[in-house]
C-alpha cells in the first residue's frame, strides 16, 4: 500500500503516519511544498525511533508525483466526497491520498477524480477528523481487505502467558 500527503502541514502529523506506514510495511509519499522540515524535532518525535525504516518519497507537486508513478490506482481522501471509504475495494498496490490539515486536496485535483474520492462518514457539523487518525482509519480499511496480509495477526503478552 501507498499513502500520500499533498503539502501535509504539521510535522507531528506526519511523523505519526510516517509510524503508521512503518507498521504496515506502506510506503508514504509526500507532495511538496511541506509545511516543515524533514529534519523537524517533532517529526521525529511522533515517528519515534522508527522514521529511519520508512519507505519515504517526496515530488515537487502533484504532477510531479503523476509522473513518477504512471497508472497508479489513487483513492482521493476527502470529506466532499458521496462514496465512503468502505464502499470500495483497494488493491495492494493502490495509493490513498490525504490533503492538508487546513483544505485538504485542492478541488482542482478532485473535479478530474470523482469516482476515485472517498469519506470517512461523520456528523455534519465537524469539518474534518485529525489527519494521522483518517490515514489510519482508511489505510487499516484497505488492509482488511486484503486480509492483513504480512502483518503480524497474533500477540503475545511480555511476562505472562495467556491462559488458553
Amino acid at each position: 500500500m501507498n499513502i500520500v500527503l499533498h503539502q501535509p502541514e504539521i510535522p507531528g502529523n506526519t511523523g505519526n503516519i510516517g509510524r503508521t506506514c512503518v507498521a504496515t510495511g506502506t510506503s508514504l509519499h509526500l507532495i511538496e511544498p511541506l509545511g516543515f522540515r524533514l529534519d523537524e524535532k517533532s517529526l521525529k518525535r511522533a515517528g519515534m525511533d522508527y522514521w529511519h525504516l520508512l519507505d519515504v518519497h517526496r515530488y515537487m507537486n502533484f504532477q510531479d508525483f503523476q509522473d513518477q508513478n504512471p497508472g497508479a490506482k489513487i483513492w482521493m481522501a476527502t470529506t466532499k466526497a458521496r462514496q465512503s471509504y468502505t464502499e470500495v475495494a483497494y488493491g495492494p498496490d493502490d495509493y490513498i491520498m490525504f490533503g492538508r490539515e487546513s483544505a485538504g486536496i485542492p478541488e482542482e485535483i478532485l473535479v478530474d477524480h470523482e469516482s476515485a474520492c472517498i469519506r470517512i462518514p461523520m456528523f455534519p457539523a465537524i469539518r474534518s477528523l485529525n489527519l494521522s487518525n483518517s490515514v489510519a482509519i482508511v489505510l487499516y480499511e484497505a488492509l482488511r481487505q486484503q486480509g492483513f496480509e504480512g502483518l503480524e495477526q497474533e500477540g503475545q503478552l511480555h511476562r505472562l502467558h495467556w491462559k488458553s
